[in-house]
């Protein structure tokens, strides 16, 4: 067990990560609660634009509803599940799988809280091009894969070799970015909606690595762990 000094530094780290990143979510989220002329216009301009161009391209189309399909938090968090067990079984590397499985099922929860909080209404869109049910604030699919993509990095960070440290965290970013930029696309979350996702999930994955890097971890994993893993974020 480590000493309490630096359990108390880990989590002060971890809520000064959480708090660097939620911060801007909660404004966003007074914002648009309070209809600012500036972010709602720019909002709309941006829907307005991204929904004409995903009309005048039916393949675009498609493939914006496929990857909405694909990326829905069910399918995500069950193929998270699946490493998480797979990190466990084939690596031993248990309390980390334990903390990532928690911290996706922890993240998926605190984003359905939030879009309770906000209660915004989604986009209206003349001629749209997808429907979703509801509240818009923040984006559920860009939260959910951006804690997701995150959480699995870090999961997986003591298993990469030279080459994955560099192929896993891109992979994890795009995937991210075109989630948020697909849900923009097809019309149901504003441009507001997945940078708040987008913020919000990074600040669950990250304030939850901080935490438990510090806070617990069986010997077995620390060992396995820590000749592998860079300094905290």
């Amino acid at each position: 067990m480590r000493p309490m000094p630096l359990r108390r530094r880990a989590l002060l780290r971890a809520a000064g990560f959480g708090v660097a990143f939620t911060v801007p979510v909660a404004v966003l989220a007074y914002l648009v609660r309070a209809q600012v002329h500036a972010v709602v216009a720019f909002d709309q301009r941006v829907i307005q634009a991204a929904t004409e161009y995903t009309r005048e391209h039916p393949a675009l189309n498609q493939a914006l509803l496929v990857w909405q399909e694909v990326f829905q938090a069910k399918w995500v968090n069950l193929a998270a599940t699946l490493v998480c067990v797979w990190v466990w079984r084939r690596h031993g590397l248990t309390t980390r799988a334990l903390w990532a499985f928690l911290t996706i099922m922890a993240a998926w929860i605190i984003q359905l809280a939030a879009k309770g909080l906000v209660q915004r209404a989604r986009p209206v869109v003349e001629d749209a091009v997808a429907h979703a049910p509801g509240s818009s604030f923040p984006s559920g699919h860009a939260t959910n894969t951006a804690a997701v993509a995150l959480t699995l990095t870090l999961l997986v960070w003591p298993l990469l070799g030279r080459r994955g440290r560099v192929v896993v965290p891109l992979v994890a970013a795009t995937c991210t970015i075109l989630t948020a930029v697909d849900r923009v696309m097809l019309g149901v979350h504003y441009p507001s909606d997945v940078v708040a996702g987008i913020a919000l999930g990074t600040a669950l994955a990250g304030a939850s690595y901080l935490g438990y890097s510090g806070w617990s971890a069986t010997p077995s994993d620390q060992e396995k762990s820590d000749a592998h893993l860079p300094a905290p974020l």
